[in-house]
């Protein structure tokens, strides 16, 4: 059992604790706290000198269950697992295995060659490699 001690912080104010309900509805409001019930892609993003890195976690997936696209400098990934049907012969007490689908877009900076973007999946990790174009050097114009 855990003791609290009493403080008179508690007590009935009627317009500071109308002003700390806005202040906790504000702060809880730009928090990014997990919600369990949605299931978001894990992704690391790096930029090297010549390419951008992509990283993303997904465990139990097979590079069959992923589909990956590019649209208007957008790049789309998709990833499907689907739960095995299975006759169970005992009770199911706890079930925190993932089935179901993952979707995450990001766009591309204009300097990323989308005709060259290599993809490899190894142990459960999606790797991206988006190359670098070249950047064109300005073109000074004489007059003449």
């Amino acid at each position: 059992m855990k003791i609290v001690p009493y403080t008179r912080n508690h007590e009935f104010k009627p317009m500071m604790s109308m002003m700390n309900m806005f202040d906790d509805f504000f702060n809880r409001f730009f928090e990014e706290e997990p919600d369990n019930s949605f299931k978001a892609m894990p992704m690391d993003i790096i930029e090297h000198e010549k390419e951008f890195e992509l990283l993303s976690n997904l465990p139990g997936f097979s590079k069959e269950n992923v589909k990956i696209s590019v649209h208007d400098n957008q790049l789309l990934i998709e990833a499907k697992c689907e739960d095995k049907k299975e006759e169970k012969k005992g009770t199911l007490y706890r079930c925190e295995r993932y089935s179901g689908s993952y979707r995450r877009s990001i766009y591309l900076p204009d300097n990323a060659d989308i005709s060259k973007i290599q993809a490899k999946m190894e142990d459960g990790v999606l790797r991206l490699s988006l190359p670098k174009k070249e950047v064109a050097t300005p073109k000074e114009i004489s007059i003449g």
